[in-house]
C-alpha cells in the first residue's frame, strides 16, 4: 500500500471510489486532482470540509448504510474513516460523533457485533485508546492518545477490510505492548513482590483459587472441562535489577535495553503464559490449566522447589517457558537428567507441525530450570524456547515474534488435546 492510499483511508476515502457515482467518489476525485503525497491529515480535513454537496441530510441524520449512500463529507472529520471501514467490515452504523476534542468519540451500531467482530475491533484499537460497548453504542476514549488515534483506528480498519491476514500483525503489536509492560516492572531475586502484586491483580477476577503460597509463588487455576491438568510456569525474578533510566530499543521485532540486562529472562515467559491463558477459552482444550509464577529461580530454583505440594499433586504435565533461543523443546538437563519420556517431547513436535511450525525440535542439552524441579516431583516436563538471547548480560535481547510463536505452540498442544492423563 502506498502512503497516499493510507492517507486517504484514514479519512474514509479510497482511490477506487472515483469509478463509482457516490459522495465518497466525488470527494476522492476532487482530492486526486492534486498530488496526494504532499498532503497532511490536517490539510485533507480542511479540503473535505470545503467540498460542496447538494441534498445532503443533516449531520445528525440516522442512515442505514445498507440502503443509503452514507454522506461521509458531512460527518465529524475524525470519525468518518472509522464509520466507512466499519461498514465495509459488515459492522453497520447508524450515527457517529468524534467528540469535538473532548476525548470521547462514539459510533452507534445497527446491531451488536459478533464475537469475532468484537475481537477484531479490540485488536485494531491503537495503544492507549480504550473502547466500551454500551447497548448499541461504541464509546471510544482517546484522552490518553489524542485525536490522531481516531485516524489510526480508521487506518487499521481499512487494512483489515483489504486483508484479514493483517489481524496477525495487530495481534503481534498488542503482544509487544504486553511484553513491554512486564519488562518495565522491577523484580530481582528475593524482591519479586511488585511482580507478584501485578500478577495477582491480573488473575484475581478471571481464575479459580488464585493465591500466593508460603514460598512466595503466585499460583492460579482455571477449569476448562474434564481432562488432564496442565501446569504452565515461568519465574518472576530477573538476574539483576533493572536500570530505572534505561530505554528499550526496537529493531524489527527484536527488543534490547540501553543499559543493563533487559529482563526478558523470564518476563517473556510470563507474557507468553498470560497470552495463552487469555486465549485458552477459544481452543478445544478440555481439562484444568494451572499457572505457577515462581520466585528465586535465578538463585537455585528455590521457588519451584518449595512450591505448595497440594497445588501440583494432580498435575499431569508441566510446561515451563524459560529457554533461550527459538523452537527448542528441552527434555533433559545437560544430556544427563531427563525431564520426561522421549515420547512426551514428541507431542510438542507434533503440535508444532499442526501449527505450521515443523522446525520445533526436542533437545536434551538444556540447562537448569524449574522444569528440572517439576520433573523431580515425577511430573513429565518440558522447557520451551521463548525468544530471548544473551541472558544475564547487557547484550540481552528478545524477539517478541518468536515469543508469540511459543504462545502458538502451547495453544496448539492444548487445542489438539495432545497431553494425556498421567497413569
Amino acid at each position: 500500500m502506498t502512503n497516499s492510499t493510507i492517507l486517504l483511508a484514514r479519512h474514509g476515502l479510497n482511490r477506487e471510489d472515483r469509478f463509482s457515482k457516490t459522495h465518497v467518489a466525488f470527494l476522492t476525485d476532487s482530492i486526486l486532482q492534486y498530488p496526494v503525497e504532499d498532503w497532511s491529515d490536517r490539510r485533507l480535513i480542511e479540503w473535505i470540509q470545503q467540498v460542496p454537496f447538494n441534498d445532503l441530510p443533516g449531520r445528525e441524520a440516522m442512515l442505514d448504510p445498507s440502503t443509503n449512500d452514507l454522506p461521509y463529507q458531512s460527518f465529524d472529520p475524525y470519525i468518518r474513516g472509522i464509520v466507512r471501514w466499519l461498514n465495509s467490515l459488515d459492522i453497520a452504523t447508524l450515527s457517529c460523533c468524534d467528540g469535538h476534542g473532548r476525548g470521547r468519540a462514539s459510533v452507534t451500531l445497527k446491531q451488536l457485533p459478533s464475537l469475532e467482530q468484537w475481537q477484531m475491533l479490540n485488536l485494531a484499537l491503537p495503544h492507549q485508546m480504550t473502547m466500551h460497548l454500551t447497548r448499541l453504542t461504541l464509546q471510544l476514549d482517546y484522552r490518553k492518545s489524542g485525536f490522531s488515534s481516531l485516524l489510526s483506528l480508521a487506518e487499521r480498519l481499512y487494512r483489515l477490510s483489504e486483508d484479514r491476514s493483517y489481524l496477525h500483525t495487530l495481534q503481534l503489536e498488542q503482544f509487544k505492548h504486553r511484553l513491554l509492560t512486564w519488562l518495565d516492572i522491577p523484580g530481582v531475586s528475593k524482591r519479586e513482590r511488585l511482580v507478584a502484586m501485578h500478577l495477582r491483580n491480573h488473575l484475581k477476577s478471571s481464575t479459580d483459587f488464585p493465591y500466593t503460597d508460603k514460598q512466595g509463588n503466585v499460583l492460579a487455576t482455571i477449569q476448562c472441562g474434564v481432562g488432564p491438568t496442565v501446569l504452565l510456569s515461568a519465574h518472576m525474578d530477573t538476574f539483576e535489577s533493572k536500570d530505572e533510566h534505561r530505554t528499550i530499543f526496537e529493531d524489527g521485532t527484536t527488543l534490547c535495553s540501553s543499559s543493563g540486562t533487559l529482563g526478558a529472562d523470564d518476563r517473556a515467559g510470563i507474557t507468553a503464559i498470560l497470552e495463552v491463558f487469555d486465549r485458552v477459552q477459544n481452543t478445544n482444550f478440555s481439562g484444568t490449566l494451572k499457572l505457577a509464577f515462581t520466585v528465586q529461580e535465578e538463585i537455585g530454583c528455590r521457588g519451584a522447589a518449595g512450591i505448595d505440594p497440594a497445588f501440583i499433586q494432580d498435575v499431569d504435565a508441566a510446561i515451563v517457558v524459560d529457554r533461550r533461543g527459538t523452537r527448542d523443546i528441552v527434555t533433559a538437563c545437560r544430556n544427563l537428567i531427563p525431564f520426561c519420556p522421549s515420547n512426551f517431547g514428541s507431542l510438542f513436535e507434533e503440535a508444532g507441525r499442526l501449527a505450521g511450525m515443523p522446525d520445533w525440535q526436542t533437545t536434551t542439552n538444556g540447562g537448569s530450570s524449574d522444569a528440572k524441579v517439576f520433573a523431580g516431583f515425577g511430573i513429565p516436563s518440558v522447557n520451551l524456547s521463548v525468544g530471548y538471547m544473551h541472558e544475564h548480560t547487557e547484550h540481552e535481547t528478545v524477539d517478541y515474534a518468536a515469543t508469540f510463536e511459543t504462545v502458538a505452540l502451547i495453544e496448539s498442544v492444548l487445542h489438539h488435546q495432545l497431553i494425556p492423563l498421567r497413569t
